[in-house]
């Protein structure tokens, strides 16, 4: 091996290195107010932390079932079938992953076979496209345009071929916020029928969604609960997101699939955090979502009014906690630039989404991602910086 010969691989080489890091690096050097990355600077609810000091103490310290927790996995499918009356069996249409992303991994590698072909819509969560790539298959993109986001169900049908394996949706949508309708997700569902395509369906911001918005999974559309594995989080939704705990829920031969690669990627997922969410997906329901949504929405609503005071044209979003601007009007480079400068100029880091593009790259280098999860004086103080005069 010569000195600065690249050991990646091949497939991977096109991916780089993750914007998130990169924009959580530069923000550290030069002390900005980090909104670029979707975590929260606060912690999630006192009673979920002592459940998990307290499953340490009693004693459940060692390797959960692989495929998740007996007490997770119940407490999952309860809490699908409450909130969307979908039935699933927990020790056989449950899987715990660590984390959503690994469960995008494990799903992709568990489904695809090498030529296979992947629908993505665009912008997408950038490990989407890589977990694609390492499973040997290959990408085709639908975009979503600015402001509105619409779905064209037409060219989405023209991407369908004899290849076509897998659709992944995402909703609510990072980073656009959009939430698909009941009608766009028949539509959707439609097509896969007809087509005979299965959905990775990735619905980690599920309880933040905004009035009058409804989050609907496309599981529960007719013909679907059989072809979907849906995925979904505990990080985002109770504040928690270096915990790592994601699941699965899907027909038993979608969810065997993810299982056949997640037991050889991380086998198991650390039981005394399983332990202490399947408490919280019981006790922590209807008052704790509202409030969830009530806060996120006052935070929503104060960034969206900072961007447009500082002379951006903001689409606002209906769920998730991510802001898209159009930066047009006040500086002439790209996105990348843009963030650069936002940091260098502003002492604010933020997301250029162009690289959440493939298809069409042009439509994200206009566009800034802002992350709102943060505490309101956070964001105030963010605010003071971007409307301060040069």
């Amino acid at each position: 091996m010569r000195p600065g010969e690249s050991r990646t691989a091949a497939r991977l080489l096109p991916f780089g290195s993750s914007i998130f890091g990169e924009m959580s690096r530069l923000a550290a050097e030069r002390s900005a107010i980090n909104l670029s990355q979707g975590f929260p600077d606060f912690d999630g609810p006192p009673g979920i932390l002592e459940a998990a000091h307290r499953a340490m103490r009693e004693g459940h310290n060692q390797y959960a079932r692989s495929q998740g927790h007996p007490l997770l996995v119940e407490a999952i499918a309860r809490k699908v079938k409450r909130r969307y009356g979908i039935e699933y069996d927990g020790l056989k249409e449950v899987i715990v992953f660590s984390g959503a992303t690994e469960g995008i991994a494990s799903a992709i590698l568990g489904i695809l076979d090498p030529g296979d072909e992947v629908i993505l819509i665009e912008p997408f969560y950038d490990s989407y496209p890589a977990c694609v790539a390492m499973a040997g298959g290959s990408v085709r993109c639908l975009t979503l345009r600015f402001p509105d986001f619409e779905i064209d169900l037409a060219a989405l049908e023209a991407l369908m071929g004899p290849r076509t394996r897998l659709l992944i949706l995402n909703t609510p949508h990072n980073p656009t916020g959009k939430v698909y309708t009941r009608a766009e997700l028949e539509g959707i569902a439609a097509l896969c029928r007809k087509h005979d395509v299965l959905v990775l369906s990735d619905e980690v911001y599920e309880h933040i969604v905004y009035a009058p918005a409804e989050h609907v999974p496309i599981a529960s559309i007719p013909g679907m609960r059989e072809r979907t594995l849906t995925l979904s989080s505990t990080g985002k939704t109770f504040s928690l997101t270096g915990w790592k705990i994601g699941w699965g829920t899907g027909p038993e031969p979608l969810v065997r699939a993810a299982q056949a690669a997640h037991q050889f990627v991380t086998f198991a997922t650390s039981t005394p955090f399983q332990v202490a969410m399947a408490r919280a997906l019981d006790e922590y329901d209807g008052e704790f979502l509202d409030d969830l949504r009530r806060e996120n929405t006052e935070r929503r609503d104060f960034l969206a009014g900072v961007l447009e005071k500082a002379g951006l044209r903001v689409a606002l979003p209906r769920g998730t906690y991510f802001i898209l601007a159009d930066f047009g009007a006040v500086f002439e480079g790209d996105d990348v630039a843009f963030a650069r400068s936002l940091v260098e100029t502003r002492g604010v880091a933020a997301i250029p989404p162009s690289g959440f593009y493939s298809a069409a790259k042009e439509e994200g280098r206009r566009l800034i991602r802002f992350a709102f999860s943060k505490r309101m004086e956070t964001l105030r103080a963010a605010g003071e910086r971007l409307l301060a005069r040069p």
